[in-house]
């Protein structure tokens, strides 16, 4: 994987990397798979406030290009909108994923 922007945004606590990722004769890398690799490139970092976006795949290509943002934590997290906390839900821990719910509650309550 190769780093193409690496911005540190301190308004929204968020480091957000711009990559893009060679995977010659192999498929084309899972969202577990380009969060695990991130988690490697940001040491310290939680993987429970990864998040990964725009992942493109070029028709013909073996490149992958897209955006992750590691959140320095939850509450800062908490701009994303619903669908990417669905989305990631599944890479995250049990406590992290309690904590999501414990929040949704709260943002939902007019919803039902």
């Amino acid at each position: 994987m190769e780093i193409k922007d690496r911005k540190e945004n301190k308004v929204l606590n968020r480091v957000e990397i711009s990559f893009s990722w060679k995977h010659d004769g192999k498929a084309t890398p899972s969202r577990k798979e380009v969060m695990d690799l991130v988690r490697t490139l940001e040491p310290g970092s939680n993987p429970d406030l990864i998040v990964v976006k725009d992942c493109v795949t070029r028709f013909g290509q073996p490149l992958t290009t897209g955006l992750a943002y590691i959140y320095g934590s939850a509450d800062a997290m908490s701009v994303e909108p619903e669908y990417i906390y669905k989305r990631h839900e599944p890479f995250r821990s049990a406590t992290a994923a309690d904590e999501a719910d414990s929040g949704d509650g709260a943002t939902q309550g007019g919803d039902e």
